[in-house]
C-alpha cells in the first residue's frame, strides 16, 4: 500500500524516541545535521531533523533525490558511511559532497513493516569524523533498526486502534438496537397481557390454567425486556436510573417481593429476618428488584434441601441486605465473573434467563453508592448489599 507523505511524516512524529535518537546520533558522531528522510524513486523529503548547521531544511522539506546519496542507498539497499570525502577514492569527486559541502556522512536504510523501503537515517557535517569504526557503525545501524521497528509498532498500534474503534461502534449500535427492540416489543406485549387478563375474567374454569400459563409467560417476557433495558442503559453510559425517596418502612415492599417469589417457588422455604421501620433514602422499586434478582439466583442455584435466608440490618450508619443459600461453594475464579453481563454458570441449573440478574443487581448497588459482594464457603453462599443510610446518601445526592 502506498503511504502518503503526510502519513509518513505523522508516523515518524508519533515515535516519541525520534528526537532523542537524533540527538544521541549527533553526540555520538559529532555531526551537526541528522535527519530521517522518506526516499522514493523520484523524491526525497525530510520527516524529522536535528539541524545544528543551519542547513535550513525543515520537516516536509524536499531535496532533488538525484543530488543525494540516499538515492544510491535506496538503489543498492545498503548503507553508505564516509569518514572523510577528501580521503575517499569513491566519493572524493562525487557531485553530492560538492553540492552540500560535507566531508563526513552516513545514510542507513529504514524499512516499513512490510519490508518495503521507507527511507534513511542520515547525517552529515563539513568536518570529517570517525564513523566507520566498529562501535560507531554498529550503533548507527542499531538506531536505524530501532526506528524501523518503531514504524512497525506504529502500524500494529494503528490497526489495533482502528479495530477497537470499529468494535466500540458496533457494540454501541448493537446496544442501541437492543434498547429499541425492547421498546418495540413492550407495546404488543402489554396488549397481550391486558387481553389475557380480560379473558381470565370471562373464560370458563377449564381455560384458567392455560390463561395462567400465558400470563406467567408474558410476565417473564416483560422481565427479560426490563433486564435488557437496564443493561443497555448501564452500558451506554446512562447507568441504572433511580427515583430516590425517603422510605420509612422499606421492609414492606421487600416483604412483598419475598411473598411473590414464595408463590412462584412454593416448594422452597424462604426465611426472612427484616426489622420494622427500616428507613433509607433510596429507590425502593430498584432495591426490590435487587432483592428479587438475588433471591431468584439463590433459589435456582442453591440447594433445595435447605432454606434461603433474607436478612436486613441497619447499624452504625450502614444499611445491609443479604441473601444466603446452601449448596456447593462458588470457586474464586467464578466469583470474579458473577457480576459480568450475560455470564452464566456452565455447571447446569440455569434459570433460562439472559445472565443479567446479578449484573443488574450490582449496577443498582453502584447507583445507590453501595456495593454488592459475594462470599462462598462449603456451608453457604451469601450475597450482601451494603450502603450508607439516609443521612449520608442525602448529602451525597445534594453534592453531585
Amino acid at each position: 500500500m502506498t503511504q502518503s507523505l503526510d502519513e509518513d511524516i505523522a508516523a515518524i512524529a508519533r515515535i516519541g524516541a525520534v528526537p532523542t535518537i537524533l540527538e544521541a546520533v549527533s553526540e555520538l558522531t559529532g555531526l551537526g545535521f541528522v535527519a530521517i528522510a522518506r526516499v522514493t524513486a523520484d523524491s526525497w523529503h525530510c520527516c524529522s531533523v536535528l539541524d545544528k548547521l543551519n542547513f535550513g531544511l525543515q520537516i516536509g522539506g524536499e531535496l532533488d533525490v538525484t543530488t543525494t546519496l540516499c538515492e544510491e542507498v535506496r538503489d543498492n539497499n545498503a548503507a553508505i558511511i564516509i569518514d572523510s570525502v577528501r580521503d575517499s577514492e569513491r566519493y572524493c569527486n562525487h557531485h553530492t559532497p560538492r553540492i552540500y559541502g560535507f566531508q563526513s556522512y552516513f545514510s542507513i536504510p529504514l524499512y516499513r513493516p512490510s519490508g518495503e523501503y521507507f527511507g534513511t537515517l542520515c547525517g552529515l557535517d563539513p568536518q570529517k569524523a570517525e564513523l566507520t569504526n566498529k562501535t560507531t557503525r554498529n550503533t548507527l545501524m542499531l538506531f536505524a533498526e530501532l526506528i524501523s521497528r518503531q514504524l512497525e509498532s506504529e502500524v500494529v498500534l494503528g490497526e489495533a486502534q482502528a479495530a477497537l474503534s470499529d468494535e466500540v461502534k458496533t457494540a454501541k449500535m448493537r446496544e442501541q438496537f437492543i434498547a429499541m427492540l425492547g421498546h418495540d416489543i413492550r407495546t404488543p406485549l402489554s396488549t397481550i397481557m391486558n387481553g389475557t387478563e380480560i379473558l381470565r375474567l370471562q373464560a370458563p374454569p377449564s381455560l384458567r390454567p392455560l390463561l395462567d400459563i400465558m400470563q406467567r409467560s408474558s410476565q417473564r417476557i416483560g422481565a427479560l425486556i426490563d433486564d435488557v433495558t437496564d443493561f443497555t442503559r448501564g452500558r451506554m453510559g446512562g447507568g441504572i436510573s433511580l427515583n430516590l425517596r425517603h422510605e420509612s418502612q422499606l421492609e414492606k415492599p421487600l416483604q412483598q417481593a419475598i411473598a411473590e417469589l414464595r408463590s412462584v417457588y412454593p416448594e422452597r422455604e424462604i426465611i426472612e429476618e427484616l426489622p420494622g421501620g427500616v428507613a433509607l433514602l433510596c429507590d425502593a422499586a430498584r432495591l426490590v428488584q435487587l432483592l428479587s434478582n438475588l433471591l431468584k439466583n439463590a433459589i435456582v442455584h442453591g440447594s433445595g434441601a435447605a432454606p434461603v435466608y433474607v436478612r436486613v440490618r441497619q447499624s452504625n450508619g450502614m444499611f445491609e441486605m443479604s441473601v444466603t443459600n446452601s449448596g456447593a461453594p462458588i470457586p474464586a475464579e467464578i466469583q470474579a465473573q458473577l457480576f459480568k453481563p450475560f455470564w452464566q454458570s456452565s455447571s447446569g441449573g440455569g434459570s433460562g434467563g439472559l445472565g443479567l440478574g446479578l449484573f443488574i443487581a450490582s449496577e443498582i448497588a453502584v447507583s445507590h453508592g453501595g456495593v454488592l459482594e459475594v462470599a462462598s464457603s462449603d456451608t453457604a453462599t451469601t450475597f450482601t448489599y451494603r450502603s450508607r443510610t439516609a443521612e449520608f446518601v442525602e448529602r451525597r445526592v445534594l453534592t453531585r
